[in-house]
């Protein structure tokens, strides 16, 4: 079990919120991460692997255009994954990840490129942009590492804002 993993569904739970995924290069490694601890219903809702870009379209909502244009790698991209999960399936938090975890570069984008983003209530987007090194497997393991790390970040970040 992945304490960090822990720690963030505890946080949900403890706030009465729920959480999904829609991951891209990670494959389902994060819903994976999340649903290895034990009581995760109480928070985890459920996640979307689209690895194809045509399923970021069509199943998250992500503009075609913006697909067109820029490719699915990309800070945009994964902002409009965190938003299209999150309706999709009625979450306090949409998380999401696109990026290149190898063994080649893709959109023009190379190996390593990861954009992590969180959608929330009140229309609360946070993103966080990586440049990992490594094998393919390590970056995809990485990049679930950040993701759920910013998920922590923002909602201890909001737990001290509603304290103080």
């Amino acid at each position: 079990m992945n304490p960090a993993a822990a720690r963030a569904l505890s946080l949900l739970s403890g706030a009465g919120l729920t959480l999904s995924v829609a991951e891209s290069l990670t494959g389902g490694l994060i819903g994976a991460t999340f649903t290895a601890v034990p009581g995760a219903s109480a928070s985890f809702r459920g996640g979307v692997i689209a690895y194809a870009t045509e399923l970021k379209a069509r199943l998250l909502a992500v503009p075609g255009e913006l697909l067109a244009r820029e490719g699915a790698v990309h800070p945009e991209v994964a902002a409009a994954m965190a938003r299209g999960v999150r309706e999709l399936t009625g979450s306090s938090y949409g998380l999401a990840v696109t990026g290149v975890a190898g063994p080649e570069p893709q959109d023009g984008r190379p190996v390593g490129t990861v954009h992590i983003a969180l959608s929330g209530p009140g229309d609360g987007l946070w993103q966080r942009d990586a440049r990992l090194r490594g094998s393919r497997d390590e970056i995809r393991v990485e990049t679930a590492e950040e993701a759920v790390d910013l998920l922590i970040d923002v909602l201890e970040a909001n737990m001290r804002e509603h304290s103080g």
